[in-house]
């Protein structure tokens, strides 16, 4: 007899990348080695993502990176990293054991660079790359690129150009219009879309009148963030046909089925599991699968962008 995360319900087609259901690891929670990205697939993740990966070791920036506010957690890591030369190992490592898809996420400085690391994720193993380009408080990276549309098309092209596998191009909120932003990956070529990442945020000690986090400004995530990321998903679906990855504030198989019917074909978690531990996958996934009986639905891919034909 199949378990709940083995039922038919829940099986999704991702860009070509079969997931046993709509689950995945955000990029940057637990995905530094192959240990942890395994003990995230046995939590009933139906995919993972790397934390992103340069093409040279990043110390990233000094404490305090972290801080815990009322409505999530504001971070400004600074991309640390050992370099894609090094964590190569870890890619390969984690694919002999893994039964998951594994996604490598990539950052670069320029259209050179991202292709350059996404070409060497690939040839390790990775079944597919996410282009970080959203990442709100790294400067002549992420957001800049995200923000930039004729930037962000170069940096896809480029990748595009060298890579067989799948492309997914992680976007940022902080932009006037994310559905255009959306486009311009779509037409340069990129296979899904992972929206969103972090909101710009900052917090300030009270008695030392100082920004708390070393770099002063960082990303906001966690429950907080959820409406603004409906939001985008919803905007995104409207204006592309490429799969939409839902990413923002998702604790529960609630919120989950509200991004898929907001036009996500799955779903990224990663605040959620410093609350929750790995089982939250497995608990989001038996969640939504409980819902599709209810429903009456067959799969998880009727669910799809449903608010939109409501």
């Amino acid at each position: 007899m199949k378990t709940p995360l083995e039922t038919e319900r829940l099986n999704v087609n991702l860009a070509g990348l079969r997931l046993n259901n709509p689950t995945m690891l955000a990029s940057g929670i637990l995905g530094y080695s192959a240990d942890t990205l395994e003990s995230i697939a046995e939590g009933g993740a139906g995919a993972v993502v790397t934390k992103s990966v340069g093409l040279k070791p990043r110390k990233g920036y000094a404490n305090p990176t972290v801080v815990q506010v009322n409505c999530g957690l504001i971070n400004a890591m600074g991309l640390p990293n050992p370099g894609i030369e090094e964590f190569t190992k870890d890619i390969r490592e984690a694919k002999a054991v893994l039964k998951v898809p594994l996604i490598a996420s990539v950052y670069g400085f320029s259209a050179e660079e991202y292709a350059t690391v996404a070409v060497k994720a690939a040839k390790a193993g990775a079944d597919a790359v996410e282009l970080n380009v959203s990442c709100p408080h790294v400067k002549e990276t992420g957001a800049e690129i995200g923000q930039k549309p004729e930037v962000l098309a170069e940096v896809v092209k480029k990748v595009k150009a060298n890579v067989e596998k799948p492309v997914f191009v992680k976007l940022s909120p902080n932009v006037a219009d994310i559905a255009e932003m959306a486009e311009t990956a779509a037409k340069a070529g990129a296979d899904a879309l992972t929206a969103i990442n972090t909101v710009k945020a900052m917090a300030i000690d009270l008695e030392t009148a100082k920004p708390i986090l070393g770099n002063r400004k960082g990303g906001l995530s966690g429950q907080a963030i959820k409406p603004i990321a409906v939001r985008c998903v919803y905007e995104i679906y409207e204006r592309v046909k490429v799969p939409i990855i839902g990413c923002g504030g998702i604790t529960n198989w609630r919120d989950a089925v509200e991004f898929m019917l907001a036009g996500a074909t799955a779903v990224q978690i990663g605040t959620a599991i410093a609350q929750k531990g790995p089982n939250v996958f497995k608990t989001v996934a038996k969640g939504i699968d409980a819902y599709l009986k209810r429903k009456g639905f067959r799969s998880v891919n009727e669910t799809v962008g449903m608010a939109h034909r409501s």
